[in-house]
């Protein structure tokens, strides 16, 4: 059965999923969610109504998402790059830091952004302040957490890692990570040199122009 993600390239949920789907080489085709297209749009609302997305159509299943999608990928298309581990103890480890990534990261960077795209009158200073303080003390604890490591839990590239690829990109456009924060630093670097998440870096450029803060000359 042929796989459709229904996404966006400069979504970073969508690049969540993609990145799972890059590691693997898994078949798909890909529904860019755009006025190109009407057809996707209108697919996508009619299996998901919220029309939040990614969405992976699997034949008649849908699955929501992103990190959902993952797992769904990993249960019935699995490939070589395992990115949720058998053991248990590990794979509790790899789907708690890709709650962090998702809740603690992306959440507080996406109140940022999407209040930048508000009326002045409608802008929430106290709500920013909070996700900006959010994000400063969740910096603080993945530097810590980071120092020795290669990626984010269990040793190998993960579930947790496709999470933290797209979010500490666009974090680190909203909120700058501190330049003494040299461990998830690091980490970042690495995560945007890995080919699976550069894929989907380089096919989101054309797109840069829709970041309501302004894309940096970077990355």
């Amino acid at each position: 059965m042929a796989l459709e993600l229904f996404a966006h390239p400069f979504s970073s949920y969508s690049q969540k999923a993609l990145v799972a789907l890059y590691e693997n080489k898994t078949p798909f085709t890909l529904r860019i969610l755009s006025p190109d297209d009407p057809s996707a749009g209108e697919e996508l609302t009619a299996r998901w109504p919220l029309r939040r997305f990614p969405i992976l159509a699997d034949g008649d299943r849908t699955i929501l998402e992103a990190s959902i999608i993952i797992e769904h990928l990993q249960d019935h298309y699995p490939g070589p790059v395992r990115l949720i581990p058998s053991n248990a103890d590990e794979a509790l480890e790899v789907r708690m830091l890709d709650r962090v990534f998702d809740n603690y990261v992306s959440t507080p960077q996406l109140t940022i952004v999407f209040d930048a795209t508000r009326d002045a009158q409608d802008h929430d200073t106290l709500g920013v302040a909070q996700a900006r303080a959010t994000l400063d003390k969740t910096y603080a604890w993945l530097d810590e957490r980071m120092a020795g490591r290669e990626w984010a839990a269990a040793g190998h590239f993960s579930l947790a890692d496709c999470a933290a690829a797209p979010a500490l990109l666009y974090a680190d456009w909203t909120h700058p990570i501190d330049a003494s924060l040299t461990n998830l630093l690091a980490y970042r670097r690495r995560l945007l040199a890995r080919p699976s998440f550069a894929r989907a870096v380089d096919e989101a450029r054309p797109y840069r122009h829709l970041f309501p803060l302004g894309a940096p000359d970077r990355d």
